[in-house]
């Protein structure tokens, strides 16, 4: 078994993600959690085939929180689902990848394109931590009324405000403030609404 590289820390990987600090991402009961959300997921999307309604029941047991009326068109990938608050009337269209690490807030009456990505793992940039396979997250937070457009890419940390269009393919490295249309790589503010 390698060494830990944070022999300092009496807590566990999983306690150390949990308070946002850098952990050890190898960690049986961190893939174990995982392993458990993959499956949710995937009789959450064999029932969504059968019957919409009937499903809503298991991405209730797999999400933080999903609002009224909110419909999540499978695949959903996600890390733990436990991480991930969805705001009513909320659409999320095919694909949505949210590595829920941290905490990730979906605001109400939200428009989230095909292939969206929400990412918040952030991994050292030095190649000794990362080697011993550190990570950490860091939190995102998407406002009411956002639409993010087709394949957005969402990164660590960031907030979008209320209000705010993402076009598509846009890389959001940054806060982008409320009622803007932002696009780009990364993604700018270019006008407001």
């Amino acid at each position: 078994m390698p060494t830990d590289p944070l022999p300092e820390d009496s807590r566990t990987p999983l306690e150390r993600m949990l308070a946002g600090d850098l952990y050890v991402a190898d960690d049986p009961e961190i893939a174990r959690r995982q392993k458990a959300a993959m499956r949710l997921a995937a009789r959450y999307e064999a029932a969504y085939l059968e019957d919409p309604a009937t499903a809503r029941p298991l991405l209730a047991d797999l999400l933080a929180a999903v609002g009224e009326d909110v419909d999540v068109r499978p695949p959903l990938h996600v890390d733990f689902g436990s991480n991930l608050s969805i705001g009513a009337r909320t659409f999320v269209n095919y694909r949505l990848v949210a590595l829920d690490v941290a905490r990730i807030t979906i605001g109400e009456d939200c428009q989230i394109g095909p292939g969206v990505q929400l990412l918040t793992p952030t991994h050292p940039v030095e190649p000794g931590p990362r080697r011993d396979k550190l990570e950490a997250a860091l939190p995102i937070t998407v406002g009411d009324n956002v639409w993010l457009g087709g394949g957005v890419i969402v990164c660590p940390g960031v907030s979008i405000g209320d209000n705010s269009v993402i076009g598509a393919g846009a890389v959001v490295t940054r806060d982008i403030p409320p009622n803007v249309v932002a696009v780009g790589n990364p993604a700018r503010p270019v006008r407001d609404l």
